[in-house]
């Protein structure tokens, strides 16, 4: 798409943000791939919509508060980069437009309020525990709150677990195989602290050491995907400095959130200083189920106890691990490896199950229908268990799989194995 974006005036991200407008032909294969048009029928809430309508606030041709609103419903899936033949790279379209414009927003005095909130809690998984418990409390108030307050109370599991502290040095059993580091997360410490356990035990069974890097942090996503860019390059920053590449095989996220954040830091820090430190890094960063499929053909994983019985898992594949990270076969070929473990696909199972980051607190009403929608589908294969990948994720279909009545399980995709090598499955 010819575009006039001053890109001289805008910097390195300037720079970033019109090679994607360029790469945009108009062709419209985005359209039926993305959630909010799914919803709401209009152009300008699909990408190709969206891109003109980064490409006229970026020329100058259209304010920012006319633009926003259909911006600001974007969830950032990138189901759209999948269906895209001339390879828009979307993503990092609207992650630099949302760094660029936000300085120039004119928020209400709730809203701020409210960002700031969700900025300072999710990164921070203490205080996060803390707000939940709390949280906890408030429910039953719930409907007589505004949206804003009631949408993460909706989303706030029965039962907010006790954190699991998680050893700073974890040993191989047996003979050696690797070395990898370890980035914990944020939010799963205080809701799904035993995401963490459970992939440390299943590492460690597999002959890997892991180590938790002193002085890590949040990787940043949830600040870069609202537009707080400089504290996401803070963030950004914090873990280059914590984790040295080199010292390990890999670099492993159970989230996919955060896998697809480090992956995007050469992107984040393009144009600047530590933009090699930063390509350096993203090259060691691998998913969990890609590193223990990569196990798998370099001489297989310990074996798995059968499940007790014929067990129907439903996996869904969350849109920053299938479309942000290309990693669709790796969980499935893992889940399949367990005796009596069979996979049933989800209907509609590329479309966002609204969760996206911070996207089910900043749009509950759009992330509860696509919540809805996504719960029916999966409970439609009548599944004994639900896997995925990331935690919002399972929280956002944990929510709606009980609102609908099913007390059918729903754990993250290593848990699976990990229970399966402890006989409890």
């Amino acid at each position: 798409m010819n575009n006039d974006i001053p890109v001289r005036e805008l910097g390195p991200q300037g720079e970033v943000m019109a090679h994607a407008v360029d790469a945009c032909v108009h062709c419209g294969f985005c359209l039926p791939a993305c959630p909010t048009y799914a919803l709401l029928g209009d152009e300008m809430d699909s990408p190709r919509g969206r891109i003109v309508l980064m490409k006229e606030v970026l020329e100058g041709g259209l304010d920012l508060l006319d633009a926003a609103p259909h911006l600001d419903r974007c969830l950032g899936c990138q189901a759209c980069v999948t269906a895209c033949p001339s390879g828009v790279p979307y993503g990092e379209l609207i992650t630099s437009f949302r760094g660029w414009s936000e300085p120039q927003r004119r928020r209400s005095p709730l809203d701020r309020a409210k960002r700031y909130a969700i900025l300072k809690a999710l990164p921070a998984p203490r205080l996060f525990s803390v707000a939940a418990r709390v949280g906890q409390y408030a429910k039953p108030l719930a409907p007589a709150l505004p949206a804003a307050l009631r949408g993460p109370l909706d989303l706030l599991p029965e039962h907010v677990p006790a954190m699991q502290p998680s050893p700073r040095v974890t040993p191989a059993q047996g003979p050696r195989r690797g070395r990898v580091a370890f980035l914990t997360g944020c939010a799963q410490q205080a809701l799904a602290p035993n995401f963490n356990a459970a992939t440390l035990r299943v590492l460690a069974r597999n002959g890997i050491e892991v180590v938790i890097p002193e002085g890590q942090g949040c990787c940043g996503a949830a600040a870069l995907h609202t537009g707080a860019r400089d504290e996401a390059l803070r963030l950004v920053r914090a873990n280059l400095d914590a984790f040295n590449p080199d010292d390990y095989d890999a670099v492993l996220s159970n989230a996919a959130g955060c896998g697809a954040g480090l992956k995007e830091y050469p992107v984040i820090l393009h144009g600047l200083h530590d933009e090699a430190r930063a390509k350096a890094f993203a090259a060691k960063v691998q998913d969990i189920s890609e590193y223990l499929a990569g196990l798998v053909r370099e001489g297989g994983l310990e074996p798995f106890m059968p499940a007790s019985r014929s067990l129907k898992v439903a996996y869904h594949d969350a849109c920053h691990l299938a479309h942000a990270q290309g990693v669709r076969a790796a969980p499935r070929e893992l889940l399949r490896m367990i005796p009596g473990v069979s996979i049933v696909e989800i209907p509609e199972g590329d479309l966002c199950c609204g969760s996206a980051g911070t996207y089910n607190l900043e749009q509950p009403e759009l992330a509860g229908q696509l919540g809805a929608r996504k719960a029916g589908h999966i409970l439609s294969t009548a599944p004994d268990l639900i896997a995925s990948g990331n935690i919002g994720c399972h929280t956002q279909i944990q929510s709606h799989v009980r609102r609908q009545g099913s007390a059918a399980p729903v754990m993250h995709t290593v848990e699976v194995l990990d229970r399966a090598y402890r006989g409890e499955l």
